[in-house]
């Protein structure tokens, strides 16, 4: 039976421990327990996906000269062809093929095969008039929108699935008609709200549930015709409304100030985790026995350590962005799924079986260490074998990789059983999606020997300021799409602003249709500002915060709250015997996202169902 054990992290020294269960699930896959701790599993993921990074190159394919949006800049080391020429017959990737050398580290011949076999500008796979989409499958009529699957008529959002019609989301679900929420699923014409679910017709809600009508709210469930948590009649919400106008951008300000207040005000629940059992993590509904996850919908089972993804994956590790859709035994693999079975260190691989090290396959079975191939079985390195020659040819790899392992900066070592060492990453740090979720600077980045890209010059005419738009979207004329917008933040915040960029019809269609303003930021920005509304991909161990005999019933004005021996901002309760504890404080603990150094105040699941459900 196996026990745990505790280990060194080689990458950051720091000491991880890997369970029973974990040993369990390496032995079903056939793989030698990790030497990376899980965060630096998934940091060293995240650096192969580059979401948001676009630059414009020449398309590498025969007779084609004009130039493509990419995710690999001018300067990579890499042949890149466009979306139509990389999916159709004209070429073909076994031609890049190569016996494997017993006298080389597998890696260092991974990376070789690599800067030769032609590459996706974007990764994007069964697009309808949705080229300009990223890291995206089954998108139609959809622009710069990246992490997408099955999407319709969305513009400028991430990590989405099954949303239409909408823009400016980060983790949707089954949305419509929403506008700058983050965390939502199952919402119609929900605009500028968090965590929130089965809503509709609403605006600047926060953490509310099957609520229609609402404006400005938190915590509610099942309401109607509210507005800051107060209830209206329908007459009186139309005509207590007409004192908001959603089409202005000034006023679109002064209310995401009111409503920062009302979250901080909010209680928080530890977790959003719903329909799920054992399970620990946030963003997670209809799961089972599921450790450390993170933005999961439609069902998994058996996992550890995955995020963004679910669709009824099983026994998976270690996975994602973008894991799922009836995927099973799944480990260190990043965007891989769709029906795909025992597959491991992969990167874009959809429909396949029997994978070890492959980037970009698609509906293949039994192949070690190959990039871009379709429809094939018995591969290494781009080379055809029989079944007998595969199969006996493959253990062989596996035992030279463990003799001869890869060694990079700092003296990694990567061996069978090692996802692409980092030093393989075709991305700088701040080019990919490490940046967004474990951000470094330009000097600690190179300090950890990571790759960094200054951000490259640009030289937009802006021929209108941000200040300098209408501020209500009725002022606003169609030759607004002919001009260049200086971006609010003049390339001086943080984010890879692009200092400028040009709305799109469908763009202003929208914003038309919805009534609301004219952003003042970028897109670039724009993602930025939402993603700092969600919280780490990572787990505290927190007490409860809940202070003694509560009832669901709220202070008219909010007062400060003393929690702990420390100040936080949140609502005064009345005291009652409804809802109290024995001791003081709640005695609950639980892993959440919420860092201990926050000022929300966060509950766990029984303190939050007495005050909010």
């Amino acid at each position: 039976m196996s026990i745990s054990e505790e280990k060194i992290c080689q990458n950051c020294k720091s000491s991880f421990v890997i369970d029973a269960e974990d040993f369990d699930f390496y032995k079903r896959i056939n793989m030698p327990p990790p030497t990376f701790c899980p965060e630096c599993r998934m940091i060293r993921r995240l650096m192969f996906r580059n979401e948001h990074a676009l630059y414009k190159r020449k398309c590498n394919a025969p007779n084609h000269s004009e130039d493509v949006i990419s995710i690999y800049s001018q300067d990579k080391p890499f042949t890149v062809y466009d979306q139509k020429f990389w999916w159709s017959d004209n070429w073909d990737p076994m031609q890049y093929g190569r016996t494997y050398d017993f006298s080389a580290p597998f890696f260092k011949q991974f990376q070789q095969l690599w800067r030769e076999v032609p590459l996706l500008n974007l990764s994007n796979s069964n697009a309808v008039n949705s080229d300009f989409c990223n890291v995206a499958d089954q998108s139609k009529n959809s622009y710069m929108t990246s992490g997408s699957y099955k999407i319709e008529n969305v513009l400028y959002s991430n990590r989405v699935y099954t949303v239409k019609d909408s823009m400016d989301l980060y983790v949707g679900f089954r949305d419509e008609l929403c506008y700058e929420n983050v965390n939502s699923s199952d919402c119609y014409r929900v605009l500028f709200s968090a965590r929130s679910f089965n809503c509709m017709d609403s605006s600047f809600l926060y953490d509310c549930k099957n609520c229609s009508h609402c404006f400005g709210c938190a915590n509610l469930r099942n309401k109607q015709y509210c507005i800051f948590n107060k209830q209206y009649s329908r007459e009186a919400y139309s005509e207590k409304m007409k004192e908001f106008d959603l089409g202005s951008a000034k006023q679109i300000e002064t209310l995401k100030k009111q409503f920062h207040d009302i979250y901080l005000k909010s209680i928080h629940k530890y977790a959003t985790i719903t329909k799920s059992v054992n399970v620990i993590g946030d963003n997670v509904d209809n799961a089972k026995n599921c450790t450390v996850c993170f933005d999961i919908t439609e069902g998994a089972e058996d996992c550890k350590y995955i995020h963004w993804g679910g669709l009824q994956t099983k026994d998976a590790y270690d996975a994602g962005p973008g894991i799922g859709d009836v995927a099973e035994l799944v480990y260190e693999a990043v965007d891989t799924g769709l029906q795909g079975f025992n597959v491991a260190f992969t990167n874009v691989v959809y429909g396949s079986r029997n994978m070890r090290y492959a980037l970009f396959c698609h509906n293949c079975s039994d192949i070690f260490g190959c990039i871009g191939l379709r429809n094939k079985k018995y591969c290494i390195l781009n080379k055809q074998y029989s079944k007998e020659e595969y199969d006996a040819l493959v253990p062989k790899i596996i035992q030279h990789m463990n003799k001869t392992p890869y060694v990079g900066e700092n003296n990694r070592k990567y061996g069978y059983g090692e996802f692409f060492p980092a030093e393989l990453a075709p991305f700088a740090y701040n080019e990919s999606i490490a940046q967004d979720y474990f951000p470094l600077t330009k000097e600690e980045a190179i300090r950890k020997e990571y790759q960094w890209k200054e951000q490259e010059e640009r030289r937009y005419v802006i021929t209108k300021k941000s200040s300098d738009l209408p501020d209500n979207i009725k002022e606003v004329e169609d030759s607004i799409l002919d001009d260049v917008i200086g971006c609010m933040h003049e390339g001086k915040c943080a984010c890879p602003c692009t200092i400028a960029s040009k709305f799109v019809p469908q763009e202003l269609q929208f914003y038309r249709k919805i009534g609301l303003p004219l952003p003042r930021l970028c897109p670039n920005c724009r993602h930025y500002q939402r993603l700092k509304q969600r919280n780490p991909l990572k787990l505290w161990h927190r007490h409860c915060q809940c202070a003694g005999k509560t009832s669901d019933k709220r202070l008219d004005r909010p007062e400060p709250l003393t929690v702990e021996g420390q100040q936080a901002t949140g609502y005064k309760y009345e005291n009652t015997a409804e809802h109290s504890h024995k001791e003081e404080h709640c005695r609950n603990e639980f892993e959440t996202t919420f860092a201990p150094e926050r000022h929300e105040i966060v509950y766990c699941e029984p303190c939050y169902q007495s005050e909010v459900v």
